[in-house]
Parts: structure tokens; C-alpha cells; sequence
């Protein structure tokens, strides 16, 4: 049986009802003949004809008149017809089922047999996957350099520019032996450009050295500097690959006379739109540069790290004999106090820094600037030498450090011991980043193939989610968040390779009570 539809859903032309729902439903509650709301009484106790009486004094119509035009208001405020027809269907047309003696077995069997190897592939990677257990992260990208792959090389260094849509790896060597003159290369790639071809970058650098480390300028999407194995640091414009050198340090007394290991871009100190570059080398020498005219870095600034100078708070293993310079290998700065930095070490041991040191290095080294002893407190040592250190963006006086013992320490500004110790790997750890936007989440890249993902409201002893990236286990080398497209990760291996993870929401999402959790765990006190 057909029912009323509600005037207010579906109104036919001419009935008003239109207008109505645009001036807030005034049609549908008076009727398409009324000129306002009815005013009776309470209809439960008047009668029929006091309703009417009732309409009468509004209309002034006879009563006659007054049925034709409540009759004509019901017909056009009902829709029942057209309700009907909108719902209702065809009917169904029977779909022939073949019986079963009537399919082809053999073919079947054949496809069948066809497809299962791809079929158990398929299976095999999504039983692999983290699809279902809440931290997805896929591989959105393979990047790699033939004729780098091709030398051998490894991606020693990667970073992204400051728009977050371009990658820059570099190609070196992190094994033993000299690659000082070995010809290497500078790779980016625009991830957002059309028809990306990841075996061919956006652009290609040819540098004489093996290149250590990498950093994009933090405002020119297109400059670059590095860090080179010959203790040379150099600073490229990757948006002109036929001529991209803008400055060099060059050889001279200042140049770093062991390989550098990282580099930092840092706002000069009266021109914040103004940049310097900062390099960290195996010389134990931390140097800051500008550059000026005719493609020259000049020294503007420096610190030298001299075992005698560093302070006394905790046993360090003895130097050998007549070693006195200390060979930094990472840096990280503090993103509460943009003096404040920390250093990785050869010796294994975190130290804390200040660029307003004023106390004078003990070191005969030529310099064309007086050089400073920048170490304030000495952290507990990893076993081995330190590859990787990272600030925490959201806490003042938390950082970590990874190191060649396969472990993760992670320590307060405050304190020399460790507040806590991960054992991640049984081989070295060579690289560790904290999240720009999880307060608790960090990745860290081993020498087994594999990049970690720490989530640490779930667990404070074992990964979320392991990668694995290399498939014979070759070590990942470095790794580098996007700080703009936070749901990416880049990572850097062994055989040549760039890869783009793209994270699950569960990692760039802040969790309650995150930051809280963070505030307990810095107050902690290591036992």
C-alpha cells in the first residue's frame, strides 16, 4: 500500500516547495494554498467543525471552497507516484549457470598451473606485509644511478629540499681503503614531475672525490652542499647540471685533511636570512664556512677537538700515543638553542658543544682563524665509534646516537649516562633520525639490510616495524624523514640504491598523551 512521501524531500512544479527548503521550510509547513500557520486550538479535544471554523477564519472561504483547496494542497505536496517509480525495478532476468559436466577441465588446470607461481608470490608478500597490523609502510619508489651501481659505489648520504618534493643522494664508499680520487657522483630526482624514470635522475654531478655526506640549503630548493672524502667541502646549484659548482673550500691549510663526514647548513648569526655551512671531519676539526665571490668557501669560523681539552667526567679509553686530535663523525644540532650541538666521535663517545665556546684549542694546525675548544660534557661511550647522531625536535635535552656496537642509545643533555640502551643489531648501526612529527617515533638504518621504525609508546626494547630493504642484507647506510611530505622516508644502501618509503598514518600522527610521555621519559634518571 502506497504511503505519503515527506512534502519536504521531493516537491513537483509550480508547488513552491523549492523556495521553501531555500528560505528555511516555510511552503512545506503552511501548504502551497495558506497564507500562514494554522492557528487552532488543541485538535485532541475540539471538534471536526471548530477545526473547520478554525480554517474558515483565516481563509474567510466557504466550506465547500475550503475542502477543493485542502484537496488540492494534499495532491500537490504528495509524491507517492513518483517515489514509486524511482525505487522500483526490472525484474530480474534468470543469468544462465553452465552445469558442471559442461566446463573445460583441462584448460582450467593449465591456467591454473599457469598463474600459481605468481599467485604464491603475490601471497607470499602480503604475508610479509604490515597491511593489517596498523603501521603500514610501502615502497613508493626505487631510485639508482647506472653507471654509479655499475662503479660499485654506495649511497653514502641522502637528503631532501626544502620543498620536499626532490631527493639528492650521494655516491661514495664507506668500506676501508682511499677514495680520494675515485670519480663519484651527486643524483636528485623531482619525485612530483611527470613520467619520473627512477634509473634516470633529474640531474647528475660528477665529482672528483668519494662524496661523504650530503645537505640541501634550507631555503633554495636547488642548492646543495657536500662533504668529500679528500676533506674538500663544495656547495652545487643542481638546477644547472652543465656548470653546477657555485663554491669550493679548495686545498689549502684551512681544508679538512681527512674526510668529511657530515655537513650542516646554519642561519649566520646577525643574517638569519643568510647561510653558512658547516663541516665535521676525521681531522677533529669542526669548521664553518661562507661563501663569497669567484666560487670560493671561505673560513669564517672554527673548533678543533683536543683529547687534552675534553672534560674530565667519565673514563674514556687512553688515545694511542701522540694522538691528541679527537675525529668527529656526526653532528646534530639542538632545535631549542641553534648554538647548542652535539657530536658523534671516533672514540664512541657523544659530546656536547657549544658554538659560543671561547676557550682556545690546544692545536698546532695552521688556521687562518683562531680555532676554539667547543666540548662541554662527555656522554657514556658506545663500544665502538659513533655513525649517526639526532636532536629531538619536540624535547630540548633529548638526542640519540647509533653507533658500530649495533646499539641505540639515547641520552639527556643532562646527564652523561644513557638513559636507555636498544641493542638493534648484531652489526653496525649507521644511521639514526628522529620523526619531525611523532615525538616518540625515530628510524635507525643497519648494517644487515634493514631500516627500523621505533615506536616508542608501543615498545621501548623492540622495532614496530622492520624493512627490509636489502635482500642479500647489504647495509642500509643512511636515511633522511621529509620534512614537508612527513608520511615519507628515504633510505640509502649498499648496493647503490635510493629507496621512498611512504609511512602509515600511525606514524605521523601524535598519539594522547604523547608529548606527556615524552616530558616523563627525559626526567627519567639512567641507573
Amino acid at each position: 500500500m502506497a504511503t505519503r512521501a515527506q512534502p519536504r524531500l521531493l516537491y513537483p512544479a509550480g508547488s513552491g516547495g523549492a523556495e521553501a527548503l531555500a528560505t528555511g521550510g516555510a511552503a512545506s509547513a503552511e501548504g502551497p494554498g495558506r497564507s500562514g500557520p494554522l492557528q487552532d486550538e488543541t485538535l485532541g479535544v475540539a471538534s471536526v467543525p471548530s477545526q473547520w471554523r478554525g480554517v474558515q477564519g483565516i481563509r474567510r472561504e466557504t466550506k465547500s471552497c475550503q475542502t477543493a483547496s485542502i484537496a488540492t494542497a494534499e495532491a500537490a505536496a504528495q509524491t507517492w507516484k513518483h517515489v514509486d517509480a524511482e525505487v522500483q525495478t526490472e525484474a530480474p532476468v534468470p543469468v544462465g549457470v553452465l552445469p558442471a559436466s559442461q566446463y573445460d577441465g583441462p584448460r582450467l588446470a593449465a591456467f591454473l598451473r599457469r598463474v600459481e607461481a605468481m599467485v604464491i608470490r603475490e601471497l607470499n608478500k602480503n604475508w610479509q606485509s604490515h597491511a593489517f597490523d596498523g603501521f603500514e609502510v610501502t615502497c613508493l619508489h626505487t631510485l639508482g644511478y647506472p653507471p654509479a651501481q655499475g662503479q660499485g659505489l654506495h649511497v653514502t648520504s641522502v637528503s631532501w629540499n626544502t620543498t620536499g618534493s626532490v631527493v639528492a643522494c650521494a655516491y661514495g664508499r664507506l668500506d676501508d681503503g682511499d677514495w680520494s680520487t675515485l670519480k663519484s657522483f651527486v643524483c636528485a630526482w623531482n619525485l612530483d614531475r611527470r613520467g619520473l624514470n627512477p634509473q634516470q635522475p633529474s640531474a647528475v654531478v660528477e665529482v672528483p672525490s668519494a662524496v661523504m655526506c650530503l645537505a640541501f640549503h634550507p631555503t633554495q630548493p636547488s642548492h646543495v652542499a657536500g662533504g668529500l672524502y679528500s676533506g674538500e667541502v663544495l656547495v652545487w646549484d643542481m638546477s644547472h647540471p652543465e656548470d653546477p659548482l657555485l663554491w669550493r673550500t679548495g686545498l689549502t691549510d684551512d681544508t679538512h685533511t681527512d674526510p668529511v663526514y657530515q655537513v650542516v647548513w646554519l642561519p649566520e648569526p646577525r643574517h638569519s636570512h643568510r647561510f653558512q655551512v658547516l663541516s665535521a671531519a676525521t681531522d677533529g676539526k669542526v669548521l664553518l664556512w661562507q661563501g663569497v665571490g669567484a666560487g670560493q668557501l671561505q673560513l669564517t669560523d672554527g673548533f678543533a677537538l683536543v683529547v687534552q681539552q675534553l672534560p674530565r667526567n667519565t673514563k674514556l679509553r687512553k688515545p694511542p700515543r701522540g694522538e691528541t686530535e679527537v675525529g668527529a663523525t656526526a653532528v646534530a644540532f639542538s632545535s631549542f638553542d641553534p648554538s647548542l650541538f652535539v657530536l658523534g666521535t671516533e672514540g664512541g663517545f657523544p659530546l656536547k658543544c657549544s658554538l659560543a665556546a671561547e676557550e682556545a684549542a690546544l692545536t698546532r694546525r695552521p688556521s687562518s682563524v683562531p680555532l676554539r675548544a667547543p666540548a662541554q660534557l662527555i656522554f657514556s661511550p658506545h663500544g665502538g665509534p659513533i655513525y649517526s647522531v639526532s636532536c629531538s625536535p619536540f624535547h630540548r635535552n633529548l638526542f640519540l646516537s647509533a653507533g658500530t656496537d649495533g646499539h641505540i642509545h639515547l641520552y639527556s643533555m643532562l646527564q652523561a649516562q644513557p638513559l636507555a640502551s636498544l641493542q638493534l643489531s648484531h652489526k653496525y648501526l649507521f644511521a639514526v633520525r628522529w620523526s619531525p612529527v611523532r615525538p616518540l617515533v625515530f628510524a635507525a638504518a643497519s648494517g644487515e639490510g634493514d631500516v627500523q621504525l621505533f615506536d616508542l609508546q608501543k615498545s621501548s626494547q623492540k622495532p614496530t616495524v622492520s624493512i627490509k630493504q636489502t635482500q642479500d642484507e647489504s647495509p642500509v647506510y643512511c636515511l633522511e624523514f621529509n620534512h614537508q611530505q612527513t608520511q615519507l622516508l628515504a633510505a640509502g644502501d649498499a648496493k647503490g640504491t635510493v629507496k621512498v618509503w611512504q609511512l602509515s598514518t600511525e606514524f605521523t600522527e601524535q598519539g594522547p598523551r604523547e608529548t606527556e610521555d615524552l616530558e616523563q621519559l627525559a626526567a627519567e634518571v639512567a641507573t
